[in-house]
């Protein structure tokens, strides 16, 4: 059993202050997990999981409308189920329309409240992020502060897990998540629609993590039509990238609109809620020009899908790449781990995940219970694309 912590149970100064641990008896009874000695003023609580506790309490800060000075937040990434690309815009962007999902593989993010009224300031455990204002994080804490009036500034720890160049959606997660974490330690000064709609002013990828994790995407992305998730959370992905990436501006220059899917995305959607994924719905309008730019990458789809023999309902690439996303499964095909070629290969299994109301993703500590609402999602699918709520 782990040793307690000692601390007092007042949600403000407890999130403030740290914790002290010291050796105890072991309890057999899960009851003995936590003892509370009161006195006129404060209460004693011995705590066995000190990060769990920690995180209850700033759950409870945030549902009461109270704000801490100190916070710790998973920040997700993405895949697109499928990816159309549906026309070329006057301002030289594309529209496209798309079923983005958030997943399990995500970062983690630390917040404190810096003395400094000029300039926030943050780290990271990978070499080559940039730390200045052209990062993510950076810019949307400035992007809070223009909105809001607020003076607070931060520090901020990135532990960085999602892969750049990959086609996750790292650095969007990174900002949409530091623009939630901003909101909560200031108390709260936007709505969560506000903080989606002023996101989309530094990434058309941002608003999407202000759905509740599954959403029809159209416009440049910042279009985010919320649905509840139209896949088993339980199922297994397994995610596969090879070193090189796969620069967006680059994919992009190689599309050609004659070339894309002719498939309705609206029908997509309805198939996968209808029947779940299969090769034939998970589109992506991006592949082609990625495979020019990364002939490697086409070579490595090639290559799993054989050696896979039918164990992924689908293989796509997310985004505009380079990662490989395997439906069913959460094993790579053996030669990834046994290939000289493959050993910089980045490979993890994931799950879709999705988040309650007010609150932020959670990052599942096992694999989830499946839970999908047939009725709720064609109701959903009705009300977007016939105008029915019947």
């Amino acid at each position: 059993m782990a040793s307690p912590s000692l601390h007092f149970a007042d949600p403000a100064s407890n999130l403030m202050g740290s914790f002290a641990s010291f050796r105890g008896p072991k309890c057999r009874r899960k009851s003995c997990l936590r003892a509370m000695a009161s006195s006129s003023s404060k209460k004693l609580e011995i705590v066995y999981d000190p990060v769990g506790r920690y995180e209850e309490l700033t759950r409870e800060l945030q549902s009461s409308g109270g704000f801490a000075r100190n916070l710790t937040l998973f920040s997700p990434s993405k895949i697109n189920v499928f990816l159309r690309i549906t026309s070329k815009r006057p301002d030289g962007y594309h529209d496209l329309a798309s079923l983005f999902h958030v997943i399990s593989l995500g970062d983690t993010l630390k917040f404190s409240v810096s003395p400094s009224k000029k300039k926030d300031s943050l780290t990271t455990n990978v070499f080559g992020i940039p730390l200045d204002d052209s990062n993510l994080v950076i810019k949307a804490l400035n992007l809070y502060r223009k909105k809001t009036g607020s003076d607070t500034y931060f520090w901020v720890h990135l532990d960085k897990r999602v892969p750049s160049g990959a086609g996750l959606g790292g650095g969007s997660g990174n900002a949409a998540t530091a623009l939630w974490a901003a909101n909560q330690i200031n108390g709260n000064l936007a709505s969560e629609a506000d903080l989606q709609e002023w996101s989309a002013e530094i990434g058309s990828d941002i608003p999407f993590f202000f759905s509740h994790g599954a959403a029809f995407c159209t416009g440049r992305g910042e279009i985010v039509r919320d649905i509840p998730a139209p896949l088993p959370l339980d199922t297994p992905l397994v995610l596969i990238k090879p070193k090189e990436a796969c620069p967006t501006a680059e994919v992009y220059k190689h599309f050609r609109i004659a070339d894309a899917s002719s498939e309705d995305p609206e029908e997509l959607l309805r198939k996968i809620i209808e029947n779940g994924v299969s090769q034939d719905v998970c589109i992506n309008d991006l592949e082609a020009p990625a495979f020019q730019v990364l002939p490697s990458l086409k070579a490595l789809k090639q290559r799993i899908m054989a050696a896979s023999r039918g164990k992924y309902k689908s293989l796509f690439m997310s985004g505009s790449g380079s990662t490989l996303v395997g439906v069913g499964d959460p094993e790579p095909p053996q030669f990834i781990y046994d290939d000289e070629q493959h050993s910089d290969t980045f490979v993890s299994e994931a799950y879709f995940v999705t988040r309650r109301d007010n609150e932020w993703y959670q990052q599942p500590l096992s694999q989830p219970e499946a839970v999908t609402d047939k009725h709720d999602i064609n109701e959903v699918y009705n009300q977007l694309f016939t105008g029915s709520d019947k």
